[in-house]
């Protein structure tokens, strides 16, 4: 009788780990189309094409114009729009659909991503693949994915007004925030379903510096929206002084000072770029003393990847700052920026789960 329970026991293991690995992979894809996604969002940006489709249509917005006269009339909405009217007045027909097919892109690959993970959710939930602790997550992760649609919109919207030229840097912000918020949620409820309990490290210390790493790539990655929004790079695209200094003298220009923070060019500037130098000194800092941990191979692997990670990100960040009126170079620097900094993102979150307060765990989103 025993010997039955114990092999009925290892059965409904058996099956429970197999459907664990199928979800991880799903939201594993998911994360990866996430990625693609602000990849996409970062050329839109770059490339000044975000305001391009002026209105939203969920369902018909799927397919481009097919013919001219469709492509005529949205070139007419967008000749309406202040961007058009004071920056791209000489942009012909032809410009107008190079800037439409990059915005046209990142809202298709958004549909595209809902519809992967909805048809993922009805297969994985008639074939009976979820377990009950699997539920509340996978609402909070629909809701999330729904949030970012609503704020890229609202986003898009703070640029149709009048004496706008391009998207608001806040709200160009909190929407980048927002899908690193829904990558790293995603990540975090993979990583549930696949790191085994002898692949953790209890360390309470580096526990507590990885929390302080992410906060502080935090605000390094709202740092770098703003410069985005507000085209800050191109204001000193010198290194390593800024237009010759390395405390501008208009960083406090704007009254009441604290517009400075948010508004200031250079003083947006100067931040990111101290931000940049103060994680740079703590992940190596972190690299050196985590040496002293015994830890996982999985860890060790992450730790290395982490340090790799921010020396290739700094040296982006200044090439990309050195090009800043360079066009085409420009964004392709950039997006490469952008790029290591969600693998950043991603390296931290693995690190941040594998490694826990103390041996009763944390109290975390999913466990």
């Amino acid at each position: 009788m025993q010997i039955r329970y114990a092999i009925f026991a290892a059965m409904n293991n058996l099956t429970e780990n197999k459907n664990n690995q199928q979800v991880a992979t799903w939201l594993l894809i998911g994360v990866g189309m996430i990625v693609i996604q602000v990849l996409l969002g970062g050329i839109t940006r770059l490339t000044e094409s975000g305001l391009s489709i002026t209105e939203w249509k969920p369902i018909t917005g799927v397919l481009p114009p097919l013919n001219h006269a469709a492509w005529q009339l949205e070139f007419d909405k967008y000749r309406t729009t202040d961007q058009f009217k004071y920056i791209h007045e000489n942009f012909s027909l032809q410009d107008f659909k190079f800037i439409f097919f990059w915005e046209w892109s990142h809202r298709l690959w958004a549909r595209l991503m809902g519809l992967v993970f909805i048809v993922g959710f009805v297969y994985f939930l008639i074939k009976k693949k979820f377990n009950r602790p699997m539920i509340f997550p996978m609402l909070v992760l629909f809701i999330l994915g729904a949030l970012q649609g609503a704020i890229g919109w609202i986003m898009v919207k703070s640029g149709l007004v009048p004496e706008k030229f391009f998207v608001g840097h806040i709200e160009l912000t909190t929407h980048f925030i927002a899908a690193l918020i829904l990558l790293s949620y995603t990540l975090w409820f993979a990583l549930s379903l696949l790191i085994k309990e002898e692949q953790k490290v209890w360390h309470t210390g580096l526990h507590r510096s990885i929390v302080f790493l992410i906060v502080l790539l935090f605000f390094q990655l709202m740092y770098g929206g703003f410069m985005a929004g507000l085209h800050a790079a191109a204001t000193a695209p010198t290194w390593p002084d800024i237009n010759g200094q390395f405390i501008p003298a208009d960083i406090a220009e704007l009254k009441p000072w604290t517009r400075n923070l948010i508004n200031n060019n250079l003083t947006v500037h100067f931040i990111h770029r101290s931000l940049a130098y103060l994680l740079l000194i703590s992940v190596i800092l972190f690299f050196y003393f985590s040496k002293k941990v015994q830890g996982s191979a999985i860890f060790s692997k992450f730790r290395l990847i982490l340090l790799v990670l921010i020396l290739l990100q700094v040296t982006l960040g200044i090439c990309t700052v050195l090009n800043a009126t360079q066009g085409n170079i420009f964004v392709w620097l950039g997006v490469a920026h952008q790029f290591t900094a969600m693998l950043l993102v991603i390296c931290l979150v693995c690190l941040l789960f594998i490694v826990r307060n103390n041996k009763k765990g944390l109290s975390v989103l999913l466990k």
